[in-house]
């Protein structure tokens, strides 16, 4: 893209964290960088994944309340994690983490492993233990 192409359209993100960097070329065919104020395209796709994120959030939720699933899959979610990355958070096997989802398993988890999986989430063992309606 050239310099004076890059984009300058109104977007939420960089109205809150400034404006961003993009590498495009100048008149000479020399590779320099501009700032960009937003950009219609990448705001649309930024959207639509923080849309399908919060209905992800919501879905866990309402299996944790109707005890179809843990807290654990909740603050995950809520966290932005998936199963690997939260399983090599609290130094765990993979298969350990995803059985962990049970309720009844869940329920039988000693204190040490509650404390882990709220570390990572940066909570207290409590708000795990208790998804709030």
């Amino acid at each position: 893209m050239k310099k004076k192409e890059i984009p300058q359209d109104e977007s939420f993100f960089t109205e809150e964290h400034g404006k961003e960097l993009y590498y495009a070329v100048d008149e000479e065919g020399n590779y320099t960088t501009g700032l960009s104020s937003g950009w219609e395209a990448k705001t649309i796709a930024l959207n639509n994944a923080l849309e399908a994120i919060e209905e992800r959030i919501a879905d866990a939720k309402k299996r944790v309340l109707e005890n179809k699933t843990s807290p654990i899959e909740y603050y995950m979610e809520v966290c932005k994690m998936e199963p690997p990355v939260l399983a090599s958070y609290v130094g765990m096997w993979l298969w350990r983490v995803k059985r962990h989802f049970k309720p009844a398993v869940f329920k039988k988890l000693s204190q040490k492993t509650l404390e882990k999986y709220a570390t990572a989430f940066d909570i207290t063992v409590e708000q795990l233990k208790n998804v709030a309606p």
